[in-house]
């Protein structure tokens, strides 16, 4: 993390398109040790997600964050797709129902009696230029199997999801393993090297 502030002098500005200050943290450590000032979208910048793909919201809320500080931008969009519900929630993760134990709830509900508990994470993270153009996209997709109550209390969908390679579930992974496994580490790590060349931080 520190790494990303030694050279203040050469430190390019990137904005996060979030609000959410964890978010920022968690995806400034998956870019890595690069010299770029990480900073997360204005607080009054409010962006309706009305895109129909991940891809679609991501570069809404990054272009939106690009025009408004005037430096580049970087945003993602993610949801639960579960199989035996053909995608669902997918897309409409975020506001399946309202609060994290209504949405566990309703998942368990709808896969009653079901032997088939296959899902994933799936994120797209894209960069767009100062001018609000998207140059660069990136998909992350972490797999795993959906408990049949969550791991701990108060979690959301990430509480259900058991991530076989780090036996917990996608809410228990510690930074690095995220880094590795999430979804969102997945993706960053696959744009790395197009944000690499587009911001000359070779």
């Amino acid at each position: 993390m520190e790494a990303l502030f030694s050279w203040p002098s050469l430190a390019l500005q990137l904005t996060i398109a979030t609000g959410n200050p964890i978010k920022v943290a968690e995806i400034e450590a998956m870019l890595g040790p690069l010299p770029l000032d990480v900073q997360r979208q204005p607080a009054d910048l409010d962006v309706e997600e009305t895109g129909s793909t991940y891809r679609e919201n991501a570069e809404l809320k990054a272009s939106a964050a690009a025009l408004r500080t005037g430096c580049w931008a970087l945003a993602d969009d993610s949801g639960l797709e579960v199989d035996a519900l053909q995608g669902a929630p997918g897309l409409y993760s975020a506001r399946y129902a309202e609060g994290n134990d209504a949405k566990v709830q309703r998942i368990l509900e709808e896969l009653m009696g079901s032997p088939y508990r296959s899902a994933c994470f799936r994120s797209t993270m894209v960069l767009c230029d100062p001018s609000g153009n998207c140059r660069a996209a990136a998909e992350g997709i972490c797999w795993g199997e959906l408990l049949s109550a969550p791991a701990y209390a108060g979690g959301g969908f990430e509480s259900l999801l058991w991530v076989r390679e780090a036996r917990c579930s996608y809410g228990e992974l510690n930074a690095a393993q995220l880094s590795r496994l999430g979804s969102r580490g997945k993706a960053a790590r696959a744009l790395a090297p197009q944000l690499r060349e587009l911001l000359d931080l070779s």
